[in-house]
């Protein structure tokens, strides 16, 4: 059961990847799109807003595939001295605290687009979108990425 559990999690995290990978080409099409109406002297409103919306639906959904892949900046540095034991202690305290690091920032995006989503809070910008559309992903990138760090972890647990 858990061998199925793990790799259907690491499945959702290279979907997740694949997800952010999208954002970002939504991102560069929403630039070059910019670019080229300027040129021809129109005007679409909003682009700059969207672009933004998906370069940070982008960053939160790369969270989780980039952990598990080894990118983000970790303590390796420090843990390649250590060996045995003193390793296992320091890395299990360091998954324990971006653990609740992250399902702090996990639980507080989620409770800020329900709040959002509550009372129908729009944008500041041109088109005036409600916000909690982009929260949206933000929030969902978040989850998966705690769900990534604590998975880590119980996978620390699972080779002792």
């Amino acid at each position: 059961m858990f061998e199925s559990l793990n790799k259907n999690l690491n499945k959702l995290y290279k979907y997740s990847g694949y997800i952010a990978a999208f954002f970002l080409i939504f991102v560069a099409v929403f630039i070059l799109i910019g670019i080229s109406s300027r040129i021809f002297g129109f005007y679409i409103r909003g682009l700059a807003e969207y672009s933004g919306y998906c370069m940070a639906a982008a960053s939160f959904f790369a969270l989780a595939y980039t952990f598990i892949e080894g990118g983000h900046i970790r303590i390796t540095l420090f843990l390649e001295k250590l060996s045995g034991l003193k390793k296992r202690i320091i890395e299990t305290w360091c998954l324990s605290v971006a653990s609740f690091f992250s399902g702090y920032l996990a639980f507080y995006f989620t409770k800020m687009l329900i709040i959002s989503y509550k009372f129908q809070e729009r944008s500041e910008g041109a088109d005036e979108i409600l916000i909690w559309i982009p929260q949206t992903s933000v929030a969902i990138g978040s989850i998966i990425f705690f769900i990534s760090v604590l998975h880590q972890l119980i996978l620390i647990f699972k080779k002792k």
